[in-house]
């Protein structure tokens, strides 16, 4: 399994849905087409369309259904549409000449007015795993993406679970999170042999619901 296969967002998302633990912790995922957009924006009215390899938050795009209307931000730019169509037809000049997949939007919890999602890396040394970090990442204000690339905020996971859901227990919420990192590179490790360092990108909604938005292999 070469290196730039595994960085394939599609091979690792399809081998944790053959998980039945692990699966309703992910996203609904699909590969980009016209069809597959289209009854995504029904569905969750907020997509994040993704180029399915590469990592720095580079090429993320926030695609939103609100009325009749539709919107595209990435970086600090957002444009507005009147139609499906018009709003595709951007969407094709933006993005990047790369494959991409549209995942379901979560409403991440916030910390005045900031979305926060956590990083938790995970390395084998020797024969065992273990956690060298696990983090929050607050967003840039007015960004939706929390990549420290792009100005974002880092603060211990503690602290970013208690400040943006300070009614639900953070000790119960880390604990989960490591349980879902094991269960995950056990997985990884048998679809992928080999791997030894992974940051999972986990997210969190209002309700306190954990989102697993990405597994890098080759973490920053």
């Amino acid at each position: 399994m070469g290196g730039r296969q595994l960085a394939s967002k599609w091979l690792k998302t399809e081998a944790l849905l053959t998980d039945p633990e692990v699966a309703p912790y992910i996203p609904h995922t699909r590969g980009l087409s016209k069809g597959n957009l289209q009854e995504m924006l029904e569905a969750y009215r907020f997509v994040v369309v993704k180029p399915i390899v590469g990592g720095g938050g580079y090429g993320v795009i926030k695609v939103t259904h609100y009325g009749s209307r539709y919107s595209i931000t990435h970086s600090f730019k957002m444009s507005h549409y009147a139609s499906f169509q018009d709003m595709y037809n951007a969407l094709l000049r933006v993005k990047v000449k790369r494959k991409y997949l549209i995942q379901q939007g979560i409403h991440l919890a916030r910390i005045q007015g900031r979305p926060i999602d956590y990083r938790v890396k995970y390395v084998k040394n020797g024969a065992q795993w273990e956690f060298r970090a696990m983090v929050g990442r607050l967003a840039r204000s007015g960004l939706f993406v929390t990549n420290l690339s792009k100005g974002g905020n880092l603060l211990s996971c503690r602290e970013g679970l208690r400040r943006s859901l300070p009614h639900i227990s953070s000790a119960a919420k880390r604990n989960e999170m490591r349980h879902i990192t094991r269960k995950c590179t056990s997985i990884l490790e048998n679809h992928f042999p080999g791997i030894g360092e992974l940051g999972f990108d986990y997210g969190l909604d209002y309700s306190g619901r954990i989102w697993i938005f990405e597994v890098n292999t080759r973490p920053q």
